[in-house]
């Protein structure tokens, strides 16, 4: 009888990690909330409304169906039973031989969950059409509205970190009203948006070089995004956001905010933890062994967001798709190791980069002590985004979409659809469905 090796999480980590397990002698059970691979790293383009759900999500089952040592389960994990090696379901349990937890992380209001309500964040294909639907609904609020005051309440955007995430949104954004909607209305002008991008550091994008973090600074104010550094977010209610810098405190009117400012483990760290004895670092991620493993317990392994892996440099490595995709080849090729009777060395992440879009054409990357900025980095961005998407037909569909965007300077997906409507907001509101379903999908690999 083939080993049981159960993973949790269908992302970067969880679906690289199937993939390396495809001729090996297992049984592969993969679990997630969802039916659907997520490629996070776009999920802001479908906020923007230049890409659709559809072109960046595609079915678990549709990636692993010729993958026949692999099944797709949809469920909620919610407890382990380390003992019986079993995973406790909301609604079962499923045994386990080898168990690889990459459920990743979720949106960080570092204690103020009460803000999600006016600032959503960005992590689900459900937040990204309800911030498009709030950025959309924004303008058509302001183009019924008679107040000047009103007007500009409504056509202010406050994004708030000054991430990845955060930068690629503000620049998007930009886009969207100076460029996309600028002849779309009759009694406003979208160009009179004012988009701010609020960071409590000192610079954004703090994990690049502070000459590329200027860089991406100045292409953002080309782009007329404000870039507010050094102020911390003290309030965020239904008329706007509250800043506090020193002694100081600013209240900027806006009815649309996005929070991009930081992400936690997910829950089920907590759950390992505790049956484990596992360590937690100060985000809620489980500090793992050179291997991966939980201590103790060398038949889990942890990757992903999840993971606190600081064996390498002392540091934990970041949470991005890269390190995720890395971790989750190791530890296929550990569990392969080990079935051969074999031994393997510790993992070890190779750093191939970073880089954050600002606009069109305009870009940034630092690859080792390489810098690069503007039209340079631009395509090297586009071509790694494609690369990685999981299946063929998404990169087409993508590539097409980008090409159109260029050529035209429209966006394919500028649909409002009414997913949960807000007591706050009187913009008229199109009964749009957005169609997720584009048909087959080809293997992974």
């Amino acid at each position: 009888m083939n080993k049981q090796v159960v993973i949790i999480g269908g992302g970067f980590g969880g679906l690289y990690a199937a993939s390396r397990l495809k001729d090996a002698p297992v049984d592969v059970t993969l679990i997630d909330r969802r039916n659907h691979h997520l490629f996070q790293p776009l999920l802001y383009q479908v906020a923007t409304g230049a890409l659709s759900p559809a072109d960046i999500a595609t079915p678990l089952r549709g990636l692993l169906k010729h993958q026949r040592n692999a099944r797709v389960m949809m469920g909620e994990v919610v407890d382990f039973d380390t003992d019986n090696r079993q995973v406790i379901l909301r609604d079962g349990t499923v045994r386990y031989d080898t168990l690889i937890v990459a459920s990743g992380s979720g949106k960080n209001y570092f204690g103020n969950d009460q803000w999600s309500k006016w600032a959503p964040g960005l992590k689900t294909v459900e937040d990204a059409t309800e911030i498009r639907r709030r950025i959309l609904g924004a303008f058509e609020a302001a183009e019924r509205e008679s107040d000047p005051e009103a007007v500009r309440a409504w056509l202010t955007f406050v994004i708030i970190g000054g991430g990845p995430t955060g930068v690629e949104m503000a620049g998007a954004l930009a886009e969207v009203a100076y460029e996309t909607l600028r002849h779309d209305f009759r009694s406003i002008n979208p160009a009179d948006a004012r988009i701010i991008l609020v960071q409590s550091g000192d610079q954004i994008l703090p994990m690049y070089h502070e000459d590329l973090s200027n860089r991406a600074t100045a292409m953002l104010q080309r782009l007329g995004v404000e870039v507010r550094t050094g102020g911390r977010v003290t309030d965020v209610n239904a008329h706007g956001v509250t800043l506090s810098s020193g002694d100081q405190q600013d209240f900027i009117a806006a009815r649309t905010v996005v929070w991009t400012a930081g992400v936690r483990a997910s829950s089920l760290g907590k759950a390992l933890a505790e049956c484990t004895g596992a360590a937690l670092d100060r985000g809620g991620r489980v500090v793992v062994e050179p291997d991966l493993s939980v201590p103790g317990h060398p038949e889990i392994f942890v990757i992903g967001d999840l993971a606190h892996a600081a064996h390498q440099t002392g540091e934990p490595l970041p949470g991005v798709a890269q390190v995720a995709i890395q971790q989750g080849r190791y530890v296929g090729n550990v569990i392969r190791a080990r079935l051969r009777g074999a031994n393997i060395r510790p993992f070890a992440y190779q750093d191939r980069g970073n880089m954050a879009i600002i606009g069109r054409g305009a870009a940034i990357a630092e690859i080792g002590k390489l810098r690069l900025s503007g039209r340079l980095a631009w395509p090297a961005w586009l071509a790694i985004h494609l690369m990685y998407q999981a299946d063929v037909e998404n990169r087409i569909l993508v590539f097409i979409q980008w090409l159109w965007n260029y050529l035209t300077r429209s966006r394919s997906a500028m649909l409002i659809t009414d997913r949960q409507p807000s007591a706050t907001t009187t913009q008229t509101r199109l009964s749009v469905k957005l169609a997720t379903d584009s048909g087959t999908w080809p293997r992974i690999g």
